[in-house]
């Protein structure tokens, strides 16, 4: 039995620096032929994706995927709203989340998990500019610090 083999092909950095993570979520997504080919060539933003629930189904929206260039007439609407693939119980519970109020659903990432193409979604909390400030002071004395205990230990 072999581990499946994981391939990153886009990442939403932005969603870390503007929230706080809650809960992360793995689901399928539903794509057409040319979308995947178009995916798997790398030609995907996430950067302004976010997620909603209508009559109990997730859609991803904002999510751009460049047209295949070989795709002629099979393209799609590179903006077009994307049906996630979820589990009933894991949709009832993401809709007791998103209504508590400044909870949202964000991609994190969009990968390969063998063959299939999978989204990495998360329950999201804003962060206040307060916060984000905090979160740049502490990445900057966590780096300090290691550069002088990097320093004290080439002395050696």
């Amino acid at each position: 039995m072999q581990k499946e083999q994981t391939k990153t092909l886009a990442q939403n950095k932005k969603a870390r620096h503007d929230y706080f993570i809650i809960e992360t979520y793995e689901t399928g997504i539903e794509l057409a032929g040319t979308e995947v080919k178009s995916i798997r060539q790398g030609k995907v933003n996430l950067s302004d994706a976010y997620a909603s629930i209508k009559d109990g189904e997730v859609f991803i929206k904002g999510m751009n995927i460049s047209p295949y260039e070989q795709g002629n007439i099979f393209n799609r609407d590179p903006l077009r709203d994307r049906k996630l693939l979820l589990h009933k119980r894991e949709i009832r519970k993401l809709i007791g989340q998103i209504q508590q109020q400044g909870y949202a659903l964000i991609p994190l990432s969009l990968y390969l998990k063998g063959s299939l193409v999978k989204v990495s979604l998360a329950v999201a909390k804003g962060k206040k500019l307060y916060d984000k400030r905090s979160d740049l002071a502490e990445r900057a004395s966590r780096r300090d610090m290691d550069r002088a205990f990097k320093e004290q230990n080439n002395r050696y």
